[in-house]
């Protein structure tokens, strides 16, 4: 197997002063979100280091994705806050957050969300290219990943003109092409069959290990947890630790 293309320093992160060696990455502390009279996050505590793979899972309607979306700063909870680098989000603009989900930030949704007027390798090249990338920069370390995820074939197709399975690795490259710090998975097998959910969970923890990308898995298949060094499960807003002791969040 093509060996994994090397980390490259994301500008958001660029004199960005980092957690402590072996501390978390990403931390959450005592999150809440309401939409309206309902309660989706009600005191969620989360964190992530460096390198690992933490599944959140739960029921529908638990508060899992929108823990992610906290967690991202695609949303802002209502109190608490969310960590990242040592910097919380809240303090940062949103041009900075903008850039740390361009740089810093991967991401793979559940149906890929690949633009369709866009070849697969100018869809995987996309974040560096919004992060001021030439073209051709871009492209190269764009095609790199579609070959370490076996879809180099198929890099000059349109995403109507490909599987499932192969649009969902178009995504995990396009995650994983600006060499990000956290990838957010939100149900990235959702849509697949078992066997290619299978394929595309072994080649994007492969790919996170080897860069030492933190992973957030949003997942309602313990199959997919399986994949991970830890469970988090969200119930009513509230998040577990499953490898903490009884009682312990």
């Amino acid at each position: 197997m093509t060996s994994a293309p090397s980390p490259a320093a994301s500008p958001a992160a660029a004199g960005q002063t980092g957690p402590e060696p072996g501390g978390p990455l990403l931390t959450a502390a005592g999150l809440r979100k309401t939409y309206g009279g309902t309660t989706a996050l009600d005191g969620a505590d989360f964190s992530v280091s460096a390198g690992e793979i933490v599944a959140v899972m739960g029921p529908s309607g638990s508060g899992k994705s929108t823990l992610l979306h906290c967690l991202a700063g695609i949303v802002p909870p209502d109190e608490g806050r969310v960590t990242y680098a040592g910097r919380e989000l809240s303090a940062l603009s949103d041009a900075e957050r903008s850039a740390l989900r361009r740089g810093d930030f991967g991401f793979v949704f559940q149906f890929g969300q690949l633009v369709p007027e866009l070849t697969c390798l100018e869809n995987a090249a996309l974040p560096l290219r919004l992060a001021g990338a030439n073209r051709k920069q871009a492209e190269g370390r764009a095609a790199e990943w579609l070959a370490r995820l076996e879809v180099d074939d198929i890099e000059h197709h349109r995403p109507g003109q490909i599987s499932g399975g192969q649009g969902q690795r178009v995504a995990v490259a396009r995650a994983l092409t600006a060499a990000p710090r956290v990838i957010f998975a939100d149900e990235p097998t959702g849509a697949l069959d078992s066997l290619n959910g299978e394929r595309v969970m072994q080649l994007l923890t492969e790919a996170a290990r080897d860069t030492r990308a933190a992973v957030v898995l949003v997942t309602h298949e313990p199959r997919v947890a399986a994949y991970s060094d830890r469970e988090i499960v969200v119930r009513d807003g509230r998040a577990r630790d499953m490898s903490a002791p009884a009682g312990v969040l």
